[in-house]
């Protein structure tokens, strides 16, 4: 009869194993988003910067005579609330990660303290495992919009760089071949 307590306990300890892992599994992807998330974050932080750093130059005299200033200038303006709002979205998306990560982690340690209480858990580890997974659903769609703005701005920055590009190609004629430097004498 003691042999059959040892492997009932076994059987027990190995349930309460399996159930604790799960959340486990959960946990190790919102992280793996978190870490992917915190890069995002960054990026978004150094082209704010960077746009920054460029309006500064464009609004000077010498800024002003650049090529396509005044359409630059313009598209830097047009794109900064689009990066705030990637930022605020990023931001969201990290709140619900971490809470996702707490949610899961809280469902793990009631598992395991009502397996060494011997009690069962009762609906709260299931109820928190729910919530924790809808909260790392919530941060996924919120990073999958971003992503969208995100491409929408790159679409945007290309369009001004084809518009520059045709620009400077613009200033140059083929001769025999080789390309030439116009004058602004209508050559």
């Amino acid at each position: 009869m003691a042999a059959r307590t040892l492997k009932d306990m076994a059987d027990a300890s190995l349930q309460v194993l399996t159930a604790m892992i799960t959340p486990a599994v959960l946990i190790s992807g919102a992280g793996t988003l978190l870490m992917s998330t915190s890069s995002r974050l960054g990026r978004v932080t150094d082209r704010v910067r960077h746009l920054t750093a460029r309006f500064k130059v464009l609004v000077t005299p010498e800024g002003q005579l650049e090529p396509l200033a005044r359409e630059e200038k313009r598209m830097i303006v047009q794109q900064l609330p689009k990066l705030a709002r990637r930022s605020r979205m990023i931001v969201r998306a990290m709140t619900a990660l971490y809470l996702a990560v707490a949610l899961l982690v809280l469902t793990s340690i009631l598992i395991g303290s009502a397996a060494l209480l011997d009690r069962p858990p009762g609906p709260a580890p299931v109820l928190l495992a729910i919530a924790g997974a809808a909260s790392l659903a919530y941060g996924a769609l919120l990073l999958s919009f971003e992503t969208r703005l995100s491409a929408r701005t790159t679409r945007e920055e290309m369009q001004f760089l084809v518009g520059l590009g045709e620009h400077y190609a613009g200033l140059y004629t083929e001769r025999d071949g080789k390309e030439v430097a116009r004058h602004d004498s209508g050559i």
